[in-house]
């Protein structure tokens, strides 16, 4: 399944504004593409990071109609059948597909152009 093409631009939080020095530069809005694949629920999903592995340790921004919310949660626990090293990257109870089923169209577009224009990198 394809990825979800969402995207957002979320502003940074009121916690983080307030720890910024005065009179330096202050964080700025970024923009935010879901993770999810495609067949979601109207809630999209991105990792911002990951503070070591540990269950809870990955903040997730989950954003829908008007709203964003910063949210600390464990990872899945799924294993990719075909290859048991390869653990899902998304969220425990994501709505869509495990990871290693959603398939980001830009990254293969570009991964086959750049297979036609350097063939001898792709064997």
């Amino acid at each position: 399944m394809n990825q979800c093409t969402a995207v957002a631009l979320l502003p940074p939080p009121e916690h983080v504004l307030a720890l910024s020095i005065p009179g330096r530069h202050r964080p700025e809005a970024g923009h935010v593409l879901c993770e999810l694949g495609e067949d979601h629920d109207e809630t999209h999903a991105t990792m911002l990071w990951d503070e070591g592995g540990r269950p809870g340790s990955a903040v997730w921004v989950r954003w829908g109609a008007g709203d964003a919310r910063l949210l600390p949660l464990p990872w899945c626990p799924a294993r990719d059948p075909r290859d048991a090293d390869d653990a899902c990257g998304l969220f425990v109870g994501h709505p869509s597909g495990h990871s290693w089923a959603v398939t980001d169209p830009t990254d293969e577009a570009i991964t086959r152009d750049l297979a036609r224009r350097h063939p001898h990198l792709f064997r």
